[in-house]
């Protein structure tokens, strides 16, 4: 996070206030959210893709139709408010969905997010004798940037080593990185974690590297809770779904210690999308998220329909107010399998439910009336309990998606594509492989 004048220093200390009187803040604040959405509307006005509007007012923001995804996607460049050249960094999302997007961000954009999603995490990442482990890519995409502005803003020791940067890191240097530092905190992708574990466990090194660890925290793909709690006990250590958001619209969501993820609505404004229309993001309530980042810069963003289901809950142990949101995943996530959707999350949910498995790959014929799950089996499992695990996530397959594996088989490695790339994969390009003849079982 760069701050290398007044008016930046004075625009963090800004929004340090906001978000740190948002923990306090239980009712809806009128006066600050109208305040914080003119200025976004003033800003948004100075783009192509919102060059129409006219004066601000709260009704005019609620009559303005949502800006959908797709829309942002097709034509970035509309959205923007500077040239791409005249941000402090550049970035693109992964593409995973389409072509990349350019998102320039200014020091503003960065400073805003950064002290929003480190606050969220103080409680969690403050105390002494912290120090973070960055598995996560900074070509590109922010994600890493991002830990480390959290960290140097919270004055958290940390180290940035991605295991997939050719000729810089790699697993060896990793663990002579590890042996030194001693990391308490790991940032990382889920399937990076799963690799780099059974990395270990392959050269029975789990038990030593894992006393430091206290923290996982996994960013960039989907984690389900089967999955977290499958790495925490490997690892000794509590597994968290850090956050959730995107390159364009920026952090959304934080998790607390509970592994909740509580929305940062002092950084947005969030409302949900149902058939009857856009109402306020309440707890109850469930459907799409729509949201207006409070404090983009480079790219302002009005009511932006995200496409996630979402389902927005209260009462969270850890005490926060802001609402606990649950990501479903967009409508339109997935991949039909004979005959049914199949989501991530609604499929790892088996595959990592009490079972120790590293990774897994379909395949599928041309039609995806034929399927097969290939697990890739933990070095230290027990080979004679895999058939049963077999017919039991053959049982669960079928309870919950109405359809039964033509073959569920363990091997001892998959190709590395279903686990490196971290958040710059797509799990339909990376753990679905169709296959041209079908050899019977």
């Amino acid at each position: 996070m760069k701050i290398n004048s007044r008016s930046d220093l004075d625009f963090m200390e800004r929004i340090l206030r906001e978000v740190t009187v948002g923990r306090r803040d239980v009712p809806f604040d009128e006066t600050y959210y109208a305040s914080k959405l003119g200025d976004v509307w003033h800003r948004a006005a100075q783009t192509s893709a919102y060059a129409s509007l006219g004066p601000f007012s709260m009704q005019a923001f609620l009559d303005l139709p949502a800006t959908s995804k797709d829309d942002l996607k097709a034509r970035p460049l509309d959205y923007l408010r500077i040239p791409v050249g005249a941000g402090l960094k550049y970035y693109q999302t992964t593409g995973t969905t389409g072509a990349p997007t350019p998102t320039p961000r200014t020091a503003q954009d960065m400073i805003a997010n950064t002290v929003s999603v480190a606050e969220a995490w103080r409680p969690m990442l403050a105390d002494s004798g912290q120090r973070a482990l960055i598995l996560l890519p900074s070509d590109i995409v922010p994600v890493a940037d991002l830990m480390v502005g959290v960290c140097e803003f919270l004055d958290v020791p940390h180290v940035k080593a991605y295991p997939y940067t050719t000729g810089i890191s790699d697993w060896d240097r990793i663990v002579g990185l590890w042996e030194v530092f001693l990391p308490t905190v790991v940032f990382v992708a889920p399937g990076v974690l799963l690799e780099f574990s059974q990395v270990l466990k392959r050269r029975g090194l789990m038990d030593q590297l894992r006393r430091s660890v206290e923290l996982l925290m996994l960013l960039g793909e989907v984690s389900t809770p089967e999955l977290r709690g499958m790495v925490g006990q490997w690892w000794n250590a509590r597994a968290y779904d850090a956050s959730y958001g995107s390159t364009e619209s920026g952090t959304l969501a934080a998790c607390c210690a509970q592994d909740r993820l509580h929305l940062l609505r002092r950084a947005n404004y969030f409302e949900i999308a149902h058939e009857e229309g856009i109402a306020p993001a309440e707890a109850g309530r469930e459907g799409r998220l729509v949201v207006t980042p409070l404090n983009n810069d480079a790219r302002p963003l009005l009511r932006l329909d995200m496409g996630d289901e979402v389902s927005l809950t209260d009462g969270c142990r850890c005490g926060a107010v802001a609402p606990v949101v649950t990501v479903h995943g967009r409508g339109s996530d997935g991949t039909e399998i004979k005959g049914s959707r199949v989501r991530t999350r609604d499929l790892e949910g088996i595959v990592y439910a009490n079972h120790d498995v590293m990774g897994y790959l379909i395949e599928v014929d041309e039609g995806s009336t034929w399927a097969r799950l290939l697990l890739e089996r933990d070095p230290s499992g027990d080979r004679e309990a895999e058939p049963t695990r077999n017919d039991l996530i053959q049982r669960r397959t079928d309870e919950y998606f109405g359809f039964r594996w033509d073959e569920v088989r363990f091997v001892n490695r998959l190709p590395v594509t279903t686990k490196s790339g971290g958040s710059q994969k797509s799990w339909k390009r990376s753990n679905f492989r169709v296959v041209g003849e079908v050899v019977p079982a």
